[in-house]
């Protein structure tokens, strides 16, 4: 999973180096956003100098996944304390999200948010570390770095660990086509739709499933 994380957190140091950002913003924006595709989005508007409430609205819009996660989460953290909701809603990630759903679906969980928490915490300390090499290195990384190949088998290998039955199957499939074929839209909308209507179709599948 780090593999994938890595080279992302670099190639995102010398982004925000190369739209204007200082390296302590740089630095700042994975310290405390802690979101790849919205740090590099906001990057490029922050360079464009796009005023900061159209940044912020471009964020929660691309993070709107998220809310999917939480709710998939939700039922597994609801007698956790307030505390623990909170630092383990700001680690809360695409590749934790895949990690920790599996963990909590094997059962046995009085001790699983604590999987969580150190699953989060490896990927920030992983995210930090990189987006510090990227920024000392600066333009010394090259444009050729295998993001664009790191990145999707990262996925990939959370993906396929989850697809256990056939409503999962479903999702995954439908939330794909629809994320390919609706790709040309802005801000990254085909994405949130894909997601979306893939827990639709899950949803469907499986209630078909248990009426049969």
């Amino acid at each position: 999973m780090l593999l994938g994380v890595v080279p992302f957190g670099m190639i995102f140091g010398a982004v925000a180096l190369s739209v204007g950002m200082t390296p302590l913003a740089a630095q700042g924006f994975s310290l405390l956003i802690f979101a790849g595709s919205a740090q590099f989005i906001a990057a490029g508007l922050v360079g464009d100098l796009v005023p900061s409430l159209a940044i912020i609205a471009t964020i929660v819009v691309v993070n709107l996944r998220h809310a999917l996660y939480s709710a998939s989460m939700a039922p597994y953290l609801a007698k956790l304390p307030l505390r623990w909701k909170l630092a383990l809603g700001w680690l809360l990630t695409d590749e934790a999200f895949a990690t920790t759903i599996t963990r909590y679906r094997r059962g046995r969980l009085e001790h699983a948010h604590w999987y969580m928490l150190g699953t989060g915490m490896t990927l920030w300390s992983t995210w930090q570390i990189s987006t510090a090499i990227g920024i000392t290195l600066g333009t010394r990384v090259p444009q050729s770095f295998p993001l664009d190949f790191a990145v999707p088998l990262t996925f990939l290998a959370l993906l396929v660990p989850t697809l256990v039955d056939r409503p999962s199957l479903a999702a995954a499939a439908g939330a794909g086509v629809l994320a390919i074929a609706l790709h040309g839209l802005p801000y990254r909308l085909g994405l949130l739709i894909g997601a979306m209507s893939g827990v639709g179709i899950g949803m469907l599948t499986a209630r078909r499933r248990d009426g049969a």
